[in-house]
């Protein structure tokens, strides 16, 4: 689950991202079972969920025109590229329309996209990316690589972990459509000043890391998410 540091890719290596180097290193166990508890959990559930995911893709496929899938290509753990897993909620070829993220009332949402987002129904492909290992449940939200490049030193050090479906950030974040809906440019102010303010929820995690506080929040999640529901607020 950790490279040695010498094992690091190069833009790793800096001063910043040490510390939180340090404080994963001592939490091999937590890391350990980090995994162990993703791969169990995502083979569960993606059994369970078949049927009903057949549903969703079936009910995306009869709302309109374009693939099952949105497979965007995000950043995960050590810079690495991968194709993410989510159920299509845009119409078909929705990033070269707009921003690469979603803002309220953003018209490129389907009908049937609206609701799935609703309940965060959409992430549910992603236990494929969490069971491969390029995500797991809990991390750092996968952001494009144009919004990666934009990472100060410290925020790198989020990228010794796989990225995650849900974290602090995401839930103190969950309604980021609303704060960029009236932006003029909406990807400037989502790193100037949406992206800050996410990376420090997401400094905090790296710094508390352990396998309960992982747990904490994946509980916090589901009541979010079985109440009013979280808005997803990613493309």
């Amino acid at each position: 689950m950790l490279r040695e540091w010498e094992r690091l890719p190069e833009f790793l290596q800096c001063d910043e991202v040490r510390p939180y180097y340090d404080i994963l290193k001592r939490k091999r166990a937590s890391l350990c079972l980090k995994r162990a508890f993703d791969v169990v959990v995502s083979l569960i559930l993606l059994i369970i969920l078949a049927v009903p995911m057949a549903v969703i893709a079936v009910l995306i496929r009869l709302d309109s025109k374009g693939p099952v899938f949105y497979r965007q290509e995000r950043v995960t753990q050590y810079g690495r590229h991968f194709r993410i897993h989510k159920f299509r909620t845009m119409v078909d070829h929705a990033d070269r329309l707009g921003s690469a993220v979603t803002v309220g009332g953003d018209s490129r949402v389907t009908r049937v996209g609206a609701k799935l987002r609703g309940c965060r129904l959409d992430e549910l492909p992603q236990l494929l990316d969490v069971l491969e290992g390029s995500m797991s449940f809990v991390g750092t939200r996968p952001e494009v690589p144009k919004y990666v490049e934009a990472y100060t030193k410290e925020m790198r050090a989020t990228l010794l972990l796989p990225a995650g479906i849900t974290s602090e950030a995401s839930l103190r974040y969950k309604d980021e459509a609303a704060l960029l809906k009236s932006a003029d440019d909406v990807d400037k102010v989502y790193v100037e000043q949406v992206l800050p303010g996410k990376m420090e929820w997401n400094l905090e995690y790296m710094k508390n890391f352990k396998f309960t506080y992982e747990i904490r929040i994946l509980f916090h999640t589901v009541l979010a998410v079985g109440g009013k529901g979280t808005p997803n607020t990613e493309s």
